[in-house]
């Protein structure tokens, strides 16, 4: 249960530093490194090569809609359940950056230690969670609330274990900002 608290307080607060300076910067890099030829390119990591790249919506702007925003949140579900740390910092960037300004670590640092703490079960179980579009709350256009309990999955996660998400339309896509 412990373990679980802390999965949500570093998924949702504090693992994704990645904000826009460090989206930059892994941006410029990978898609110079590995662009369309990702999959092949990286052998070594034959788990992330079962994975989308991280820049799969970054290079596109995303709808401004409801189900882009559930979409982008069930990247990351599934990010984390992947143990895909490039994603996982990219959509959660804004709340990271805000985790690691009240002096936790950047995103590259606390994500590993949250993915240590998730059981393989829930990162099965996380690898194809769905939201439930019924549950969401659109606060605003640009703004909806990501409730637990919207989250689907073979495993049933509370509150303390997956933790609520708000996700914001910035720079033409979703992002994790509280």
């Amino acid at each position: 249960m412990a373990v679980s608290a802390c999965v949500v307080l570093v998924a949702c607060a504090c693992g994704p530093e990645k904000t826009k300076a460090d989206t930059d910067a892994r941006s410029s890099q990978p898609t110079e490194s590995t662009g369309a030829k990702e999959p092949s390119a990286t052998p070594s990591g034959s788990a992330r090569t079962e994975r989308p790249p991280a820049t799969q919506t970054g290079d596109r702007p995303a709808p401004r809609t409801t189900q882009g925003a559930i979409q982008r949140y069930e990247q990351y579900l599934h990010a984390v359940g992947h143990e895909d740390l490039d994603t996982v910092c990219d959509v959660a960037g804004p709340a990271a950056k805000k985790a690691q300004d009240e002096g936790l670590g950047p995103c590259t640092s606390t994500y590993p230690v949250v993915f240590q703490m998730i059981s393989p079960a829930q990162k099965k179980a996380l690898q194809t969670a769905t939201v439930d579009p019924q549950r969401i709350v659109v606060s605003t256009p640009d703004k909806i609330e990501m409730p637990t309990e919207a989250v689907r999955a073979s495993v049933t996660f509370s509150e303390t274990e997956l933790g609520s998400c708000t996700l914001e339309y910035l720079k033409n896509n979703w992002y994790i900002t509280d």
